[in-house]
């Protein structure tokens, strides 16, 4: 299909066994397999104005049942787990992918601000999905009795607590449960939903579109409105793409076809069945599926879910965040690495409590996961626009055979997804402003730190001496030498770092070995261990490490200088002083970024962690060198 992976990878990821896949089950499926919990019930929201007859429950469950279809079957994991870029998805590895695949300069910096509003649209996504989720699991407490309806806010408060606190001491331990636990909750839907099918099979007819055709023509306008809420069933597609690097395409297609795609359409056509019997049923058709005596154990059950498809989408944001601070888009924020053996599990503790203030917000502004289903849906439908768009661009690129039958294909899907978009944008006023705000905030932030960075960069770089000059100028004054090693930390790989010229400019020492030490952040997610580290000698003590890290890895000093002693640099740790340089911003208006974007540039430069401490230099071995720069 013209989209393709490494091959090394497709060879692991083909031989997936049942244990991936079960894996793959509790992370990668967690969002969208809770949509059952209220999307069919918000389809008939008193706001709409549908009518709770046969017509329309059949007319939307063809609607969710060829949404599921068309969005997630064909799609992602038809078309889009096959767009990675070399194992990782997401929307900044695909517009990363998308960059470099293009010879045109021009099409870099518009991919680049989509790709970068996406990840945007996906925080702000991150401060929803756990608040609906858990809501909406708690109010089956309702269900089984009224007199439980003032433990649902508290209830919901206390368990997303929790889940935040749990996040310093990572998911391992617990990630061994998601799996299993959300393989039962993929069986229970099945069960629940196909016992009330055989009580009215005649909602087997909803698999005919011409019922998705009729209920348009039915309710008009209103059926377009209600189609906002047809979206909630599709939400967590993105998922299947984001943490593909996890687990790989082949285990996330057999838990889709296998497992939770017929778990997922018996039950809702097992919710619909329920109401072609009882209408009354509408006040909450999943959890009326439940006999009585069952009620506790799947309230239960549905929590436990709903806390699994939270922490998916909180990994999500950190995975995403760790992302673009190494692509350049964030300050250097404080990581740590929540598991030993598995590189993407990371815990960011500024993410953790800004995501925990902002969902905490939302349940107690909100209160019903009716009410929050408003701002759900526009964050998640431009997401998934921006991600057909970008695959269509990559399969421009890389004009393969059968390319435009699948570019064709993916047209037809775009229209779709644009009416759910504009069918979203209508809730705009009624909380679905929220997640935009807060993504044109960080996406303000990102492009900001960016745009700042790279204009800082340049400065730098324009006043920064060859390596031939310096060379020359040593060597016609030479300097009072002193033993050791002095390790600079250079931005660039090209000239002399200004901390190494200052010390010469103002002491006129220099140590007898000088490593200027230089990380390079390759467009991909890993790189090669033989293709990591790169030595040049200048002669004279003098040479340059390259160390190569993907976006996905974490750069360290001391690993680079033990990379580089296999390549005949020797490595003393105890006469090996670090010197770090650390650029002091001044402004100055009239050119450049406006001053109150610089200002911004400044303040998050002075929150961002130490380049010392980021890049793990020795800390009883440091000395920072501070230097001004007009901006």
């Amino acid at each position: 299909m013209g989209l393709r992976s490494s091959d090394s990878a497709d060879g692991d990821r083909n031989g997936a066994n049942r244990k991936l896949v079960l894996a793959a089950l509790g992370v990668v499926f967690g969002d969208i397999g809770t949509s059952p919990l209220y999307a069919l019930r918000e389809c008939f929201n008193p706001a709409h104005g549908i009518a709770v007859n046969e017509a329309n429950i059949l007319g939307l469950l063809s609607l969710i049942l060829w949404s599921l279809v068309l969005v997630i079957s064909i799609k992602y994991v038809g078309i889009v787990l096959r767009a990675d870029n070399r194992g990782e998805g997401g929307v900044l590895a695909l517009s990363t992918l998308v960059s470099t695949a293009s010879t045109n300069w021009k099409v870099w910096a518009p991919v680049s601000a989509v790709g970068l509003f996406g990840a945007a649209l996906f925080f702000g996504d991150g401060f929803v999905t756990p608040a609906i989720s858990v809501l909406s699991a708690m109010e089956g407490l309702t269900v089984a009795t009224p007199k439980l309806e003032r433990f649902v806010l508290p209830g919901a408060v206390l368990i997303l607590t929790s889940l935040f606190l749990m996040q310093r001491h990572g998911t391992g331990a617990m990630g061994r449960l998601f799996g299993p636990i959300t393989l039962i909750w993929f069986l229970t839907l099945a069960a629940l939903g196909a016992s009330h099918i055989a009580e009215s099979p005649n909602v087997i007819f909803a698999i005919n579109p011409l019922y998705a055709v009729h209920f348009f023509i039915n309710n008009g306008v209103m059926g377009f409105v209600t189609l906002s809420a047809v979206f909630l069933a599709v939400t967590g597609g993105e998922a299947l793409y984001a943490d593909m690097g996890h687990f790989g395409r082949s285990p996330i297609r057999k838990g889709w076809f296998m497992i939770v795609w017929p778990a997922l359409v018996l039950n809702y056509f097992g919710q619909g069945a329920l109401l072609l019997s009882d209408p009354t049923a509408i006040k909450n058709p999943f959890y009326l599926l439940a006999p009585s005596w069952l009620l506790p154990f799947l309230i239960v059950l549905a929590t436990c879910a709903t806390v699994i498809a939270s922490q998916a989408v909180i990994s999500g944001v950190f995975s995403i965040t760790r992302q673009a601070l190494n692509l350049g888009y964030l300050p250097r924020l404080r990581i740590l690495h929540s598991s030993e053996e598995e590189i993407g599990q990371v815990y960011v503790p500024s993410v953790n409590w800004l995501l925990f203030a902002g969902t905490l917000t939302l349940i107690l502004s909100f209160r019903s996961s009716s009410a929050l289903a408003g701002a759900y849906g526009i964050a998640i439908s431009s997401t998934m626009l921006i991600d057909t768009i970008l695959v269509m661009m990559l399969l421009r690129v890389r004009m393969e055979p059968h390319n435009r039958k699948i570019i064709a294909l993916l047209s037809l899907i775009l229209i779709a997804e644009s009416a759910f978009f504009f069918s979203n944008l209508l809730k705009f006023a009624h909380g679905g402003w929220l997640p935009v705000a807060v993504a044109i905030g960080i996406y303000i932030l990102m492009s900001t730190w960016q745009e700042g960075r790279r204009t800082l960069a340049w400065l730098i770089a324009r006043e920064q001496m060859p390596v031939r000059d310096f060379m020359t100028m040593v060597e016609k004054e030479p300097p009072t030498r002193v033993e050791g090693t002095a390790v600079y930390l250079a931005a660039e790989a090209g000239g002399m770092p200004r901390a190494l010229l200052n010390n010469l400019k103002f002491n006129r020492v220099l140590h007898n070995r000088n490593v200027l030490l230089t990380f390079v952040r390759p467009e991909v997610p890993f790189v090669q261990p033989e293709e990591r580290i790169e030595v040049q000698h200048h002669g004279d003590g003098l040479c340059r490490i390259v160390a190569r890290y993907g976006f996905m890895e974490t750069p360290n000093v001391v690993a680079a200088l033990r990379g580089a002693e296999e390549k005949g640099v020797p490595y003393e740790p105890d006469s090996t002083v670090y010197v770090v340089g650390r650029e002091n911003p001044i402004f100055t208006s009239g050119s450049g970024m406006p001053l109150w974007r610089k200002r911004l540039f400044a303040l998050m430069g002075r929150n961002s962690q130490l380049a010392a401490i980021h890049f793990g230099v020795p800390s009883h071995r440091l000395l920072e060198v501070s230097s001004l720069v007009k901006l």
